[in-house]
């Protein structure tokens, strides 16, 4: 084993895994922006749950289903997020060949009070400029994913990068 006096100094150095609850923009007033791969009802309320206490004021959350996948699940993924947030934005993930806002109704349906954007750079966009001093921004589904995929085809998308985009036209907040 190693010497934990060696050690304990390079834990403050480590980096998290990309898309695991990954900080991606924070700001001096207490507003951060972060991005998981939570794509489940109980991994979105577990996000949620475990976020929550860093979420001084208003958490907001960003949710979306894939399509081609298990369509029961999507009103329970709203469900999930409209219990856990003060705020949803239900938008695109990887809709594959279905019809996106056919699959955002079925999640509406466990959420019928959050915000439907279907462009998911322009949701991750709302997100951030929602948040006001010690307010969170979850964006869940993609984690740690580079493209979207729409119609079979896969386009470069990576929540990370838009949110810090996004995050770098808000004042105060740093990416």
């Amino acid at each position: 084993g190693a010497d934990p006096a060696r050690v304990i100094p390079l834990l403050a150095k480590l980096d998290g895994v990309p898309g695991r609850m990954q900080r991606v923009a924070e700001a001096a007033d207490g507003a951060a922006v972060y991005v998981d791969y939570a794509h489940t009802p109980n991994a979105i309320a577990t996000a949620l749950a475990a976020i929550r206490p860093h979420a001084h004021k208003k958490l907001v959350a960003i949710i979306g289903a894939g399509g081609d996948r298990d369509r029961t699940k999507r009103p329970h993924m709203g469900r999930a997020a409209a219990l856990g947030a003060d705020v949803v934005i239900v938008t695109d993930d990887n809709p594959r060949t279905e019809d996106p806002a056919a699959i955002r109704r079925e999640v509406l349906a466990g959420a019928p009070l959050a915000i439907e954007i279907g462009d998911r750079a322009q949701a991750i966009a709302k997100g951030v400029e929602m948040l006001g001093a010690g307010d969170v921004l979850l964006i869940a589904g993609k984690g740690h994913e580079t493209g979207q995929i729409v119609g079979g085809v896969t386009h470069p998308f990576d929540d990370a990068e838009v949110a810090r985009a996004a995050a770098a036209k808000r004042e105060g907040i740093r990416a």
